[in-house]
């Protein structure tokens, strides 16, 4: 069994710009900008809570959860979190912990729960003898008091079927493990065609409490 020696696309805003390219695929991707005063700032009054995280990294480091409370704001960063009364604290904060990284915003999606913890799906991808193929698919629930799911964080591997069965429905299983394998395939065609090389691909999928799917990460060098 040959696997291609794949090339890395370590960008995510490359990334997530190419796959917006297909009408399809935006509708299941976040909402995204460029990390800046305004755009934080226009992003929470339109959701209420984003995501902040490295443009460039994996793993769930330097991941940060930003939610608008009426006139104040607050940072969760890995099991801290943090009030701020104004805007302008909150960038001072935000920027000391991001050490003048390019970071991306992302709408934050209300994920489905399990005992009120988070969970998300890992598709795995990879070229074997020039044919693309599904490796693996699982559930990954944060630990207590996270909000990211990413198993080097302390996360709890389960079968994609154990996960939806579990935070939405059993009916739901066969559907959304459909969806996502769609998504995959329709996805990898897109980020071949833009970035030929490429071999293996680990996507990170999130199904909101409405049973919506939405892809969170693209990763060319999966764990």
């Amino acid at each position: 069994m040959e696997v291609t020696i794949s090339r890395q696309l370590a960008n995510k805003w490359t990334k997530t710009n190419a796959l917006r390219s297909n009408s399809y695929i935006a509708g299941h991707i976040p909402p995204s900008r460029l990390l800046n005063a305004a755009n934080l700032r226009k992003m929470l009054a339109r959701h209420g809570m984003v995501v902040v995280k490295p443009v460039r990294g994996g793993g769930g480091v330097g991941v940060i959860k930003i939610e608008k409370l009426g006139s104040s704001y607050r940072l969760t960063h890995k099991s801290s979190r943090r009030t701020l009364s104004s805007f302008k604290g909150l960038m001072k904060a935000l920027n000391a912990t991001r050490l003048k990284r390019a970071y991306l915003i992302q709408k934050g999606i209300r994920l489905a729960t399990i005992g009120g913890r988070p969970i998300d799906y890992r598709v795995k991808y990879v070229k074997e003898n020039g044919v693309w193929t599904y490796r693996s698919m699982v559930g990954r629930l944060a630990r207590r008091g996270l909000f990211v799911t990413n198993l080097c964080r302390g996360g709890t591997q389960m079968t994609a079927a154990q996960g939806i069965r579990r935070s939405l429905s059993a009916r739901l299983v066969a559907k959304k493990k459909r969806e996502m394998r769609h998504l995959t395939k329709t996805s990898t065609a897109l980020l071949e065609s833009r970035y030929p090389g490429i071999g293996q691909l680990g996507y990170d999928y999130g199904i909101d409490r409405k049973g919506h799917i939405w892809m969170l990460e693209v990763n060319t060098r999966p764990q």
